[in-house]
């Protein structure tokens, strides 16, 4: 599209108005196309669509039911208020971590066609109202209005104050989908799609955390300070309106119900302006490069200059940057360092925390140990071509796990000391420092051994973890590998018993953990070292599927 059919003159006539006269039921009749024809692709996805579809109605209606019966309550307008408020976080911050989920209605698709921004902004915000997303936020908006409105007057304010939530949820996310669209189809796009996942845990630990809280004061009143800003808050301002109309508060509802609609105006303004930027703008990728170097990895880090030359120093890289770069790697470790400190410290901040929970970080960082060879995908010829002797292969094994070692002991530390300090119990660090470094060793050594023996390919694309057909290798790898980390850390489990039964110092687990972790470690290198550079064909097949 060139910029003259997109900012053309009102006044003037021509192709483009032709086509903006229809253009929302066009886009409506589309988009309802574009789900039917999905539909029809496999019987599988017409079945998930359908399971989704009554989940979401039946969940909606029960959401929609009870939110009736808090009307004429004392605690209405608290659950309405903060209830739309986190329903336009979701439609906020949705786009950022599933922008592919609503592709049909890219407005970079539209480039070429002759549209005005303005009839195109109208028609993309009706065609997002067709969805199971919608219908869920019609019903609970619509819940919200009614539990809060009372008289004529709140009637009429419910009406104005549902219209203006929905349109401006579908508005904020059409916005940030706009602005972002670039963004989200790039890798750093994928990159915060895999982290949805990281984003949700968190935020169910929190709502966990702050629910406790609530069931152990058992008043809602200490949610008050909260609600008074929320009510001024757009669009959550619109359901404040209807709430201070209903008391009789007019002046105040007033003042809310327009910060709604400046709140729309605004966003639509925004959109409008970004739709016109994103379809006259060069691309940057299109742009011709500058002669000089224009990348700050083109230079020598300082990790490079710390590691030492030859396979040591270029594996240690290569594994780091695989974890830094690929997505689906990267989204694997930062949700797994993510949730391993948030479990420990969550049951720790609502009084059933203890130290022996950091070794659930420990676990969980080591089971991404399972399956080294698969993020090489079919790269990995590479380095089989380096591998000739059982001692190439113990060199690049070894690399791999200093690599890992530079995460996961430092990560060790760090989430037993928090736990320790949030517990309040530092005599137990020693022995639980020890314990998780012992069990450290023994998941490294269960992952070399399982890597070699069961490995399998990561698809680059999509989000499935596993190629098909290779579902049973994957379990296997994993199975093998806790089973066999639990048989090598059931000596010093038995050690720690005896310790705490015979009433002897458990500090003396520390240094005893650590060397007996870095020896299963070392065993695991050594067990695995032959298998590996005698199978390496076998390895090559099985993660070059992807």
């Amino acid at each position: 599209m060139s910029a003259d059919s997109v900012v053309a003159p009102a006044g003037s006539a021509g192709p483009a108005d032709a086509v903006s006269s229809g253009l929302t039921p066009l886009f409506v009749r589309l988009k309802l196309a574009l789900l039917k024809n999905g539909l029809r692709q496999s019987s599988g996805r017409t079945a998930a669509f359908i399971a989704s579809f009554v989940l979401v109605v039946l969940f909606s209606a029960a959401q929609l039911l009870g939110l009736i019966l808090l009307r004429g309550t004392e605690y209405a307008p608290v659950f309405t208020l903060l209830i739309t408020l986190v329903l336009a976080l979701g439609w906020t911050f949705m786009p950022l971590f599933f922008p592919s989920g609503d592709e049909t209605l890219d407005p970079s698709r539209l480039v070429m066609l002759p549209l005005r921004p303005r009839p195109l902004v109208r028609a993309l915000l009706v065609a997002s109202l067709v969805g199971i997303g919608p219908l869920f936020t019609v019903c609970l908006v619509v819940g919200s209005v009614i539990a809060v409105a009372h008289g004529f007057a709140g009637a009429v304010t419910a009406l104005l104050g549902a219209v203006l939530t929905v349109l401006t949820c579908v508005a904020v996310a059409r916005t940030v989908a706009t602005l972002n669209v670039r963004l989200l189809t790039s890798r750093r796009g994928r990159d915060l799609a895999v982290l949805s996942g990281l984003v949700i845990a968190v935020g169910i630990q929190v709502v966990n955390f702050g629910w406790q809280r609530l069931a152990r004061s058992g008043d809602l009143s200490v949610l008050d300070p909260v609600t008074d800003v929320v009510q001024w808050i757009p669009p959550a301002s619109a359901v404040g309106a209807v709430h201070s109309v209903s008391e009789g508060a007019y002046g105040r509802g007033v003042c809310q119900l327009l910060l709604a609609v400046v709140a729309l105006v605004l966003l639509l303004w925004v959109w409008e302006r970004g739709l016109v930027k994103l379809m006259t703008a060069p691309d940057g990728s299109t742009l011709q490069a500058s002669s000089g170097p224009s990348r700050k990895e083109s230079k020598a880090g300082p990790l490079s200059r710390l590691l030492p030359d030859g396979r040591t120093g270029a594996t240690v890289q290569r594994v780091l940057r695989y974890i830094w770069r690929d997505p689906k790697t990267k989204g694997a470790w930062i949700t797994s360092l993510a949730i391993g400190l948030i479990i420990p410290v969550f049951n720790a901040l609502q009084g059933t925390g203890s130290v022996y929970l950091a070794c659930i970080a420990t676990g969980m960082l080591g089971m991404l140990t399972f399956n080294q060879f698969g993020t090489d995908t079919s790269a990995f010829w590479m380095v089989a071509t380096s591998i000739s002797t059982t001692r190439d292969a113990y060199e690049e094994l070894r690399a791999r796990l200093l690599a890992l070692l530079a995460i996961t002991v430092p990560y060790t530390l760090l989430v037993t000391c928090v736990t320790a300090a949030v517990v309040g119990d530092w005599r137990t660090l020693p022995e639980v420092l020890g314990l998780a470094f012992a069990l450290l060793g023994a998941l490294l050594a269960a992952g070399m051994v399982a890597s070699m023996r069961y490995p399998y390919s990561v698809p680059s694309e999509g989000s499935k973890t596993v190629v098909p057909g290779q579902g049973s290798l994957a379990w296997m790898s994993l199975v093998a590998g806790v089973v066999v980390s639990m048989v090598l850390c059931a000596p010093l489990i038995a050690l720690t018993v005896w310790l705490h039964v015979a009433g002897h110092a458990t500090w003396i687990l520390l240094p005893v953990g650590t060397v007996y972790g870095a020896l299963a470690a070392w065993a695991g290198l050594k067990a695995a070292a032959p298998g590996t550079a005698r199978r390496l064909p076998e390895i090559l097949g099985a993660v070059s599927k992807g």
